[in-house]
């Protein structure tokens, strides 16, 4: 297949072949992700690189990260997933997605080299694309988003500066086990030999597996609450850590979680300055407050107010139930939300709708949606105000010409809802007043 850079039907063609590989593959080991970053000469060894894994929380803390090295003066490579409504927008560097042609000359770079007897998975292929072009764009760093798991995903392949594990709940099980312990270990998976890690995680079974596996790579483990700790107030953090206590700190990203990730950030800065890679105070603030992540209690439009937020796991809903409960409290909420068949979804139907006025139910456009009959009977259960309307863009429009100036729009329960949301808005005004 000949590469033709410059033509948009060549890019289209390289997304619809990746989109036709396997999805998933956490079980199918490292082996054909090996062999084809060898065929590539192994750029992932060409830079520095902080590799990230966890439940919720890790895009948040790649894009701090990202953010931070940026104004430190670095070259940042950023690899996230998943996207939101352009595959391009997983890779990225100094905060600019790289351009439909590099996603072409990466993607027939993977091509054209050897990867065993097994069709490489979307996933290894998007990996493998990404630290490729990490290396063809000559960054200082990358910041590498683990998928799913960690211990047999695709992006284990690294040897990190440091390895972060933001936090651990129950997803994911017929891939990562059933239990927190379990889960613990296929997301500790990403510890090596003597590379420092920083975690958020507070279950005690968790940390118990996290703890061993560090002991056994003797790897420096360094825990929130325990090595360092923050203090909240009512619009920034103190943070306390190893030798520095930075006070006043603020983060762009909205949500009292987002302090939890910012303080994890910190911590691995201080470790990072341990090791001379020198970053000040200034640069971690301008970081911070420059940070964008989007789709995550993103405020997309201001009357209605339109937040988008991915919330597509039972933590995450908690976190997004809180912050419409507290920071919308007393304004009248509808929530839009489609939900994928391997979440639990009476769970966060049952977490977000109290907080709620009513709730259109939708689907997104992916195999693995819910129909809105699936999720009737419990929205049902829980509020009278009930609208079952499958396309996304209809939902939105339903719930924006029933909406208030004043009133709030929240989409949620799937990325994907998400995506469909954003793309809509910004190709319709819908007589929205948009941030």
């Amino acid at each position: 297949m000949p590469m033709k850079s410059k033509n948009l039907l060549t890019y289209k063609d390289c997304i619809k072949s990746m989109y036709g590989l396997r999805r998933f593959g956490i079980k199918l080991g490292l082996s054909t992700i090996e062999k084809i970053l060898a065929g590539l000469g192994n750029p992932q060894n060409c830079y520095s690189s902080i590799h990230i894994a966890g439940t919720n929380g890790k895009g948040s803390v790649a894009s701090f990260f990202a953010s931070i090295l940026q104004e430190a003066g670095f070259r940042v490579g950023l690899y996230t997933s998943p996207h939101l409504i352009r595959f391009n927008e997983r890779i990225s560097v100094n905060r600019e997605q790289i351009s439909d042609q590099d996603v072409v000359a990466s993607y027939m770079a993977v091509k054209e080299v050897h990867h065993g007897d097994r069709e490489p998975t979307f996933f290894e292929y998007s990996t493998a694309m990404a630290l490729y072009q990490f290396a063809r764009q000559k960054v200082d760093w990358a910041v590498i988003e683990t998928g799913m798991g960690g211990r047999l995903d695709a992006t284990n392949v690294i040897l990190p500066e440091i390895s972060v594990i933001t936090n651990i709940s129950l997803e994911h099980k017929e891939y990562l086990g059933s239990t927190i312990a379990k889960i613990a270990g296929e997301k500790g998976g990403i510890i090596k030999k003597n590379i420092p890690v920083v975690t958020a995680v507070t279950q005690p079974s968790a940390i118990r597996v996290l703890e061993n596996l560090a002991a056994d790579q003797q790897a420096p483990l360094y825990r929130l609450k325990k090595d360092f700790r923050i203090r909240r107030s009512s619009d920034s953090f103190s943070y306390y850590g190893f030798d520095n206590v930075w006070k006043d700190i603020k983060t762009s990203l909205a949500g009292n979680h987002q302090v939890d990730n910012a303080a994890v950030v910190l911590a691995a800065c201080e470790i990072l300055n341990k090791k001379k890679i020198k970053i000040t105070l200034s640069q971690i603030r301008a970081g911070l407050e420059k940070t964008y992540w989007p789709g995550r209690l993103e405020v997309l439009c201001k009357s209605p107010m339109i937040i988008l937020d991915g919330a597509h796991n039972l933590g995450a809903s908690k976190q997004l139930a809180k912050y419409l409960g507290t920071e919308m409290k007393g304004r009248r909420i509808t929530l839009v939300i489609g939900i994928l068949d391997d979440k639990p979804y009476s769970a966060i139907l049952e977490t977000l709708l109290p907080v709620c006025s009513g709730v259109i139910l939708t689907t997104p456009k992916i195999n693995r949606a819910l129909s809105v009959e699936t999720l009737y009977p419990v929205a049902s259960s829980l509020t009278d105000n009930v609208h079952r309307i499958p396309d996304v863009d209809e939902a939105l429009s339903f719930a924006v010409n029933n909406s208030g100036p004043d009133d709030v729009i929240c989409v949620a329960g799937s990325l994907y809802v998400v995506g469909e949301s954003k793309a809509f808005l910004q190709q319709d005004g819908q007589g929205v007043q948009h941030m």
